[in-house]
């Protein structure tokens, strides 16, 4: 990247943040917008801002962003407020999530015909993480039920860190089916992923909450310290869980879950940090998605990528949550709402990436095209039916009266930090983890 590239990328974040109040409960979403500004400013577009996809700097930001929103999302769920409260979102991740990636393999199976097995379940996997960021207005609108939107929030929230392990074992398994000569190299790489990670996860995340809540009873550090050790912690868990065969993002992952529900020290570093340094990692990401990535999708999209995109976002989707929430007591109209606002986002941008960096897979190529192509579509649908839709469904909740959507459950922190209305008591944080 050159200056003259860095110059127009920093005055395009520049401009949106002088408008972005403006752009607030608009179809417009935020990525929407700097997926379009990329592509257009791309080689998709006019070419007036080169970046090439595979320079160090691009596979830098990414992991880097990947780690902090996995660190991050782990970290702002409360286990114990999930258990108590939150049966729904629960439902979705242990029937639905992996109803989703079985039928998403089902489908790819069949409509890819090339593809192994292994690589169609690979390509459900990869589309089967949520991203709530992408209709924003869903989880922040008031006239939508508190258990609705926190049902959504909580899914996205969790369900990255338990699609990767599976995205991983899925990658080795595909690698080694294409490589039958060296099948134990991959078999054994993929397990030692997932069994070290997770290790070296809880061991960073248990003490590293221990040493920031025993530093900070003693007034050894300040807030903006504890800032610091927080998002250390999380690069520590990713690099020591390299050195030792692990996979980093599943310990980061892991590290942050244990860290958020083991820390007694109020955090609200972790908030306005998801406010401002991690809300621009994510839309570089998804800027770097519209200049680079989309257009290098796009040169190998057939119209059965489109068919696949549109049945990931809407059946493959939908009658999993569907089939996951009978017997919860909810109305068709929530079984839909929940079943559509499954945005497909930073995570699958990101995820198919580390794979295709890592493994050797045959139809490499066509996984990235339908992934692309699939974040894109629902870039465009989800931030432009967010809005209008969650003030529709909001009306009809507001006639059910008292129902199980009506019911009062706690608020968890949202990706992008506290709604504005939650802004101002912070107490949902304040007392985060069992111990409080």
């Amino acid at each position: 990247m050159d200056l003259a590239t860095i110059a127009a990328v920093t005055a395009i974040f520049l401009a949106y943040s002088l408008v972005s109040g403006k752009l607030s409960g608009t179809i417009v979403t935020a990525p929407m917008l700097f997926v379009a500004i990329g592509f257009a400013a791309g080689s998709g577009g006019f070419g007036v801002v080169a970046v090439n996809v595979q320079h160090e700097v691009i596979h830098l930001i990414a992991e880097l962003t990947l780690i902090l929103v996995l660190f991050t999302d782990a970290a702002r769920i409360d286990l114990g407020r999930v258990r108590r409260d939150h049966n729904l979102p629960s439902r979705m991740l242990l029937i639905g999530l992996p109803l989703t990636m079985l039928f998403g393999a089902l489908v790819a199976a069949f409509l890819f015909p090339g593809f192994s097995f292994w690589e169609a379940a690979l390509l459900a996997a990869l589309l089967a993480p949520t991203d709530a960021a992408l209709g924003q207005a869903v989880v922040s609108d008031k006239i939508v039920p508190v258990r609705i939107r926190q049902t959504i929030n909580i899914e996205s929230g969790l369900n990255d860190g338990i699609a990767l392990p599976v995205v991983l074992l899925l990658a080795a398994v595909a690698s080694a089916h294409f490589n039958a000569s060296d099948s134990g190299q991959w078999l054994r790489f993929g397990l030692l992923q997932v069994t070290l990670g997770p290790l070296v996860g809880v061991v960073v995340g248990f003490a590293g909450a221990r040493l920031i809540d025993t530093a900070a009873a003693k007034q050894w550090m300040g807030e903006s310290s504890q800032g610091i050790a927080i998002l250390a912690l999380a690069i520590f868990a990713y690099a020591m869980a390299e050195v030792v065969g692990g996979n980093g993002f599943i310990a980061t992952f892991v590290a942050g879950m244990v860290f958020g529900n083991a820390i007694r020290n109020a955090c609200t570093f972790l908030f306005e940090f998801m406010e401002t340094e991690g809300q621009l990692l994510m839309l570089l990401t998804f800027f770097i998605f519209g200049i680079a990535l989309l257009p290098e999708g796009l040169s190998y999209a057939t119209p059965m990528m489109f068919v696949y995109a549109l049945l990931s976002l809407t059946v493959i989707r939908m009658l999993p949550i569907a089939i996951s929430l009978l017997g919860a007591g909810l109305s068709p109209p929530s079984w839909l709402f929940l079943g559509w606002f499954g945005p497909r986002g930073i995570a699958s941008i990101l995820f198919v990436l580390l794979v295709l960096e890592e493994m050797q897979l045959p139809h490499r190529h066509e996984l990235l095209a339908v992934t692309m192509i699939t974040v894109a579509l629902s870039v465009l649908f989800h931030g432009i039916s967010a809005a209008p839709f969650a003030k529709l469904y909001g009306r009809l909740a507001g006639r059910m009266g008292k129902c199980e959507e009506s019911q009062v459950v706690t608020d968890l922190p949202l990706r992008g930090g506290m709604t504005p209305d939650e802004s101002s008591d912070r107490v949902a944080f304040d007392d985060v983890g069992n111990g409080s």
